[in-house]
């Protein structure tokens, strides 16, 4: 087996074949619609919501331990994957003055024991930040943002201090390899880009502070602003080989916006393709990771192969990548997606730290497991020798 050698210098010595636990310790509906009305709160949008439904503890309990499992874990391996980006609010370590429910850290400390077993990794991830960092419901609370509002910032900070001090003590030093110190901060009023950045020198120094696992990559979401625009503070924290320890994280949809819904599957792939100038310059200075990406896109394969943009086909035998099941992709609608999986593979492999993919689980194509299954992921995702469009980003 050929397994795929990353060209860059890596932070800990490992590259990162991840993926997301999403909707595990953070409620996100759109991935289980069906768990919200079955524990009565069919109302709710959000954890905060859901919270706040009399009686839904039990239900939550129980999603906690059945969602995720150990036996999962030893799935992933299987299929290559050698690390899990976690995610987990603010309010698992400090609910004061909200409706938040606790108890997530338990099973946070179970997933870090059921990785080491399995030697992989875990990235500790801070999604859900005090008074809501992005207004999204994926940060616990959706609605107003005032993340920068009041005393959310320190608060913020406080509660990374407490995480660090668990999950940076030398004890965890062989698994817990990140601590990610928020997700998709909003750059746009009422945020401030500038706070932004500069909170993050500050948690910065504060987790440095109290950790004692000196390898403890510690990392920021861009705000989707592009990783270049922390190059400097990377340089200023003396982190100026790229293997140091203030890492940044990009998320690289195409499914989000008018002008990329408007691609064919090539142009999609020619897109991934560009993206790795920018993310192997930002890399060289400072770890950077894929911390979030998809196998999605919004076209149309019709029997010949030929892709159109839309979500909806017009000619017999053709499909709709985002919305048909992996499982049931005709052959040359899992060749168009494939390509777009394997060109971003190579691009994440040629130019950054590591990826995980949203997600491990969850419906259709949003599921690493089933689209494995069904031939759209290679397997073992790591493996180089299995890829069966090499070099469509030509010779990165």
């Amino acid at each position: 087996m050929a397994y795929a050698t990353p060209t860059t210098s890596v932070a800990n010595g490992e590259f990162l074949y991840g993926v997301n636990v999403g909707n595990w310790l953070i409620l996100e509906k759109w991935m289980d619609p069906n768990f919200f009305s079955a524990s009565g709160a069919s109302d709710a949008v959000d954890q905060w919501t859901f919270d706040s439904t009399p009686g839904v503890i039990s239900s939550l309990e129980r999603h906690w331990s059945t969602w995720f499992t150990e036996d999962d874990v030893k799935n992933l391996k299987v299929y290559g994957i050698n690390a899990l980006r976690i995610p987990i609010g603010f309010w698992a370590y400090d609910n004061s003055n909200t409706p938040y429910l606790q108890g997530a850290d338990a099973y946070l400390e179970k997933a870090i024991g059921w990785a080491r077993s399995q030697g992989m990794k875990v990235w500790v991830d801070c999604h859900g930040s005090p008074g809501s960092q992005n207004g999204q419901d994926h940060s616990g609370h959706k609605g107003a943002v005032e993340w920068q509002q009041n005393d959310n910032l320190n608060k913020s900070t406080a509660v990374l201090v407490a995480m660090a001090q668990k999950y940076g003590a030398q004890e965890y030093a062989d698994v817990v390899v990140g601590l990610e110190i928020v997700n998709e901060p909003t750059a746009n009023a009422p945020n401030n880009f500038d706070v932004s950045k500069q909170w993050a020198v500050d948690a910065y120094h504060a987790i440095k502070a109290v950790a004692t696992n000196p390898n403890l990559v510690i990392v920021t979401h861009d705000s989707f602003r592009g990783p270049s625009n922390f190059i400097d503070i990377a340089r200023s924290l003396g982190d100026a080989n790229g293997a140091g320890t203030f890492g940044v994280d990009v998320h690289e949809y195409q499914l989000f916006t008018d002008h990329e819904n408007t691609f064919t599957q090539p142009q999609h792939i020619s897109e991934a393709c560009g993206w790795a100038n920018d993310l192997k310059s930002a890399n060289a200075v400072m770890p950077l990771y894929v911390g979030e990406w998809s196998t999605l896109t919004n076209v149309c394969v019709a029997k010949d192969g030929t892709t159109t943009p839309g979500s909806v086909c017009t000619t017999d035998q053709c499909q709709c990548v985002s919305n048909v099941d992996p499982k049931d992709y005709f052959p040359w609608t899992k060749e168009q997606v494939r390509r777009y999986v394997e060109a971003q593979l190579d691009v994440w492999e040629a130019s950054t730290n590591g990826y995980f993919l949203w997600a491990w689980g969850g419906p259709g194509g949003w599921s690493f497991l089933d689209q494995i299954n069904a031939g759209v992921i290679p397997n073992p995702v790591n493996d180089r020798a299995g890829r069966l469009y090499p070099g469509q980003c030509g010779g990165l």
